[in-house]
């Protein structure tokens, strides 16, 4: 079954960190916060970690630039997204993707809150379930924000098509520092996601490099 083109966009510092070890991930520049909302503008739909949400507490709208929200989506599998947090301010539709092991208490203070809460997977969230999902409801585009956790499981099964990352000029260290995809990883290079370089940029002060992910799945690449 189809599923929605995927974009993991991402902006990260020379050495790969999408935020401090201290938490903070104010890496892009003026110029690559306009370039990220006139992408969320392109998009039929967002979708970021609970992680994300619980660090960082991102309204995931159009601000910077003219254009339409899009369609929020959370994955969570627990039910962790707090009511007051600013995906959930109703200034655009929400989506709180969750496994069967969350709490109906908290599965109801979210509906409450206004979002919608999907259920899929045992003990953790059945993306390509979830992506197909969306598909059949009109998301032909997503835009993927992360966190690092997100961006390992959605790239390991194959879900991903292109990744954009603005690579900032610092350098911050730090071994508990976030980098741009976390997880387990793979034993040997080679057993790795492989990239083609399609585009090369500059966005102020930031790099911007472009991939097609090689070897994807069954993806719908027209809107």
């Amino acid at each position: 079954m189809k599923r929605p083109y995927v974009i993991l966009n991402a902006a990260m510092t020379l050495d790969g960190k999408i935020a401090t070890a201290a938490g903070d991930s104010k890496i892009s520049c003026k110029e690559d916060l306009d370039r990220l909302h006139r992408l969320r503008a392109e998009v039929d739909a967002v979708m970021v970690g609970v992680g994300t949400v619980l660090a960082d507490n991102p309204s995931l709208t159009v601000r910077r630039v003219h254009g339409r929200n899009p369609l929020r989506i959370v994955i969570d599998r627990g039910a962790k997204t707090p009511p007051n947090a600013r995906v959930m301010d109703g200034s655009a539709k929400t989506i709180v993707a969750v496994s069967r092991t969350a709490k109906r208490e908290k599965l109801g203070k979210l509906r409450a809150a206004g979002a919608e809460v999907v259920v899929g997977g045992e003990n953790e969230v059945d993306l390509q379930k979830l992506l197909e999902e969306l598909r059949s409801r009109g998301v032909r585009k997503l835009l993927l924000e992360g966190g690092s956790m997100l961006n390992w499981e959605m790239l390991r099964r194959g879900l991903v098509d292109e990744v954009r990352v603005a690579v900032a000029p610092f350098i911050v260290g730090g071994a508990k520092a976030k980098s741009l995809v976390g997880g387990t990883g793979f034993a040997r290079v080679r057993e790795g996601v492989k990239l083609k370089l399609s585009r090369v940029g500059r966005v102020g002060s930031n790099l911007l490099l472009i991939y097609r992910v090689v070897g994807a799945r069954s993806a719908e690449k027209n809107r």
